[in-house]
């Protein structure tokens, strides 16, 4: 199983970045697809998720309207497509693919990371 994102970088101030997660060794589609950022000092804080399927998305307040989450099944792929960016933007932006089972309970599975740093 891997998770591997890109796409982090240097970003001016309403700038704006794609970022992508290439899923390996899972049902990838059986999967809601998250990704999660860790701003420093802070705790690791969940930002937008889509279920599978793709139907239902959501975002925490903060990128609503500026974030876009999408998935492609068929390349297994996951994107967060981050516009008007601003300083309290930067973090390490992390993928993560979740899927409840039973009896096993949540399944996780997590990427290494990328950085994502906006400033003039």
């Amino acid at each position: 199983v891997q998770l591997v994102e890109s796409g982090g970088g240097l970003v001016q101030p309403g700038g704006s970045l794609r970022l992508s997660c290439a899923a390996t060794g899972f049902d990838f589609s059986r999967y809601e697809m998250k990704w999660y950022r860790q701003r420093p000092g802070k705790e690791r804080e969940l930002v937008a998720r889509i279920k599978s399927g793709g139907g239902i998305r959501a975002y925490v307040p903060s990128v609503k309207g500026r974030f876009t989450i999408d998935r492609d099944d068929a390349k297994k792929t996951v994107s967060l497509q981050m516009d008007r960016l601003n300083p309290e933007d930067t973090a390490v932006y992390y993928c993560n693919a979740n899927r409840y089972q039973e009896p096993i309970g949540d399944v996780d599975y997590w990427g290494q990371g990328t950085q994502v740093t906006v400033s003039s």
